[in-house]
Parts: C-alpha cells; structure tokens; sequence
C-alpha cells in the first residue's frame, strides 16, 4: 500500500478530520486482522456494523479510524458519512498515484483460472499483485487495489457483478489498461433476468478502458457484437478455441491427458507447445486468455509458455484427488452454473473406467428459468458417455430424471454411502462432484477422500 497522512487524505474523502496526525500504512476491514500503522475501517453491512468492533480494533493495535460517525475512543478518526463509498475513493486514490499496468477480468466462469494463469505469467515479468480469494465484489476490488505499491509494475483485478450497475462502477475504480470479457452464460440470472442483460453487463468493463488500453474478447461469445461497441477506436484481441480469420490467439492439437492437457498455442508472435496442468478444453480456452492479456502488457512468448506450464489446479476447480489404483475423484465444487456445469461435463467423458457425475442444484439462476437449465443439463447428458448421474437438492432431480440414467438423493449421508459403494465395487471409475456454493458439495469430498464417517444430512 501507498502510505498516506491522514490529515493529507482526509479532503480526498470529504472526510471531518478529529486527533492527531498519523502516517497509515495498511488498512483493515477486520478487527481480528491486524497491521503494524494500520487504519480500521467500519464498513456496515446487512448482518454486522463495523462500529461495534471499533474498540476491539484498536485493542488489538490499530492507529486510528474511518467511521461514519465520531466514537467515543481516543484515537485519529477520519469520519465520513458513508464508509463504503471513502473505501472506494481511498481506492481510486491509490490507482492514480501508481504506475503499474492493470488488467481487469470478467465472465460468468472462469474467471479465476485466468486471474492465476495471468498471474503465473507476469510473475516471471515483473513485481505482480492480483485479487486474492473472491475479493471481486464492491469491497473486494478496492481492498485489492489498495495493496498497490509504486514499486508494482501488473496488478491483476478479478471483477464480479451479481446485479445491473456494479461493473460499471467496478471498471471505473479500476481504470484498466487492459480488459477481458472471459464469456458469458447463464449466472445470477436472479439478478439480471436474461442471457443477454448479462453480455450487456459484462461489456460495462471496456467502458472505462484507458484511451490507449486493450480489450481482449472471447470471439465465440454470442455477445460478440455488444462488446465491440465501448472498444471503438480501441485496440481489440480475439481468442478462440477454432481458427479463422481475425483471430489472434487460438489453440491447435489439443490432447487430453489424465492430469494434464496439452496443446499449440497460436499468438501473433508465434506458435509453441504448452503443457497445462490443468483439465478440460475450457481451460485451454482459459489459458488463450490469458496469454492474450500477459501479451498485451510486455510478456513475451517464452514467458507466456512457462507460466502456463507453471500454474497450478486450483482445489475445488476440477481438482484430481487419487484414491487408489483406477480410482479418480475430481474436486469441482467451487461453485456451478451452466457454463462450467457443461465444461465438468466434457471433463469426465474424457476420463477413464465407469464415470460418476454428482450434482446438486446451480443456483441463481432465477424462479422461471432455473428448471428449464436443469433440464437442459439432463439432455445433454443423456448424449455421453457417463454411466451415472447422482443428485441432490430440489431442482437437480430434473437432471437425474431426464438423462435416464439417475438416481436422486435427499442426504448427503446417503448420496456419500451410495459413491463408497460404486468405488468399491469398479476397478476403474472417475468420480465428478460438482455444486454450487450453497450446497457445501465440499463436504462430499472430504468424506470420500479423508474415509469419513462422520456424514450429513
């Protein structure tokens, strides 16, 4: 972080000025999470108020305050009449003092992939800082540029949006250099209604591009023709899984491997073999975008290559888990939605022995629309190869009941006995656990791997 005095940030803030002046070098949201000259910041939320662990924070060694009324405590305060909003001009505050080039990240799925693979690549380029967690929300992203130095020379910024305007707002904060739309599919639909209100939304962070930036699009998005729009007069990439003309980052001889995949990288600055430790022809999609966006910024063509060889299978993120000879249990309970539901999908048919799919329901996908998904997924399964489709929660039924060849599951307890039993009885099988947050599909997986017995309902 760049450090500041408060009685120098306090107009930057429209901030009431009350104490002593002090150098603040860090900040925090957290009174459990201390730093050495640090300010805590009370932000409000719909369960908690900041302002109740004012003096928890300062026990534990914070210097002074942000709050949005004055405390009773004998410390600097910095007060303001809405925190959230002081955290996000103290953010763009941050970004313009520094000089390090900033690429902002957004789609449905796979966002993250492409944060880490990027942030594997420029490591090799230069001091690089990037969204840590799912730091990617209102909060998140200023708190993660607020780690920015002078001394940085990429920050990496993963933005989430769940509603109509945050984008917006987000890619103002951020001001990136360099933009990517990674795609778009059916996500937060509880929020934004349609397909289509998504690609829209999604577009929103081309909008603030520096005059000189780049905006690197997904060429076989359905959105194509709305993100071209805020990029007129800018500079545009496209990538693609298929070659054809105006395409400048596409992938060739992909092969599948067991706990890698491989393939030909094509960039406008030559071609050359990758090794990429992760599964899934989405991810070789994922891996086109970031070689894009680490292009953009100065990377070279050996460095692109050796971070990709370099990035690591993310837990919860079609994460191999070997539980004996023949036996593969893959970890994809992140999260789910349609996009990376049909990306598990082609994942497993690739894999070997009698192949399991365990599923819950994807979320937020909206009232009307959700069952018509769930349904969607059933078909497409009833098209593969995988033997058994095993699901739980309310509207994943749909699935099992469609692809004909499911069993539905009202426990976990259960579910998890009925997978033990299929380990024990194959030689060879791959099993896929894949769910959304809220249904803790996590839990599946350390019960199978760990051999628990302690299991839930």
């Amino acid at each position: 972080m760049i450090p500041f005095s408060l009685h120098e940030i306090a107009p930057v803030l429209n901030a009431k000025y009350i104490g002593m002046d002090l150098i603040i070098h860090a900040i925090t949201i957290n009174s459990n999470i201390i730093y050495k000259q640090c300010m805590f910041i009370a932000l409000i939320g719909k369960r908690f108020d900041g302002h109740d662990f004012t003096s928890q924070a300062i026990a534990a060694g914070a210097q002074a305050l942000l709050v949005n009324h004055h405390v009773l405590l004998d410390v600097p305060q910095l007060i303001v009449p809405d925190t959230r909003c002081a955290l996000i001009m103290l953010a763009h505050w941050v970004r313009q003092k520094v000089s390090a080039k900033v690429i902002a990240i957004t789609g449905s799925s796979g966002k993250t992939s492409v944060k880490e693979m990027t942030t594997s690549i420029l490591k090799e380029c230069g001091h690089t800082i990037a969204t840590q967690g799912n730091f990617n929300n209102m909060v998140g992203v200023p708190i993660t540029l607020l780690r920015l130095t002078k001394q940085n020379n990429f920050a990496i910024i993963e933005l989430g949006s769940s509603c109509p305007g945050e984008l917006a707002q987000l890619s103002k904060i951020v001001a990136a250099n360099v933009a990517l739309v990674n795609n778009v599919y059916p996500a937060h639909l509880s929020g934004f209604k349609s397909l289509s209100k998504i690609g829209k939304e999604k577009g929103k962070i081309f909008s603030e591009l520096d005059l000189n930036g780049t905006g690197i699009i997904n060429a076989d998005s359905h959105a194509l023709s709305v993100w071209r729009k805020p990029l007129k007069g800018k500079s545009m990439w496209f990538f693609s899984l298929r070659t054809s003309v105006g395409i400048d980052f596409f992938a060739s001889n992909i092969i599948a491997e067991k706990n890698r995949t491989r393939f030909i990288l094509h960039t406008p600055y030559g071609t050359a073999p990758v090794v990429l430790s992760m599964l899934g022809t989405h991810n070789v999609a994922n891996a086109l975008a970031a070689s894009a966006l680490a292009f953009s910024v100065g990377a070279n063509l050996s460095e692109v290559v050796y971070g990709l060889k370099n990035i690591k299978t993310l837990p919860g993120r079609l994460f191999p888990i070997v539980l004996g000879e023949g036996k593969l249990l893959l970890d994809d309970t992140y999260n789910s939605n349609v996009g990376s539901m049909i990306s598990a999908i082609h994942v497993l048919t690739t894999m070997p022995g009698y192949r399991i799919l365990v599923v819950s329901d994807m979320l937020e996908l909206g009232k009307h629309k959700s069952i018509k998904y769930h349904c969607y997924i059933g078909k497409l399964i009833a098209t593969t190869n995988i033997n058994k489709i095993l699901t739980i929660g309310s509207v994943s039924c749909c699935i099992s009941k469609i692809c004909g060849k499911g069993k539905h599951f009202r426990s976990k307890n259960k579910l998890i006995l009925y997978i033990k039993k299929m380990l024990s009885i194959h030689n060879s099988i791959s099993v896929l656990v894949k769910g959304s947050r809220g249904f803790k599909m996590e839990q599946i997986i350390d019960a199978i791997r760990d051999g628990s017995k302690c299991y839930f309902g």
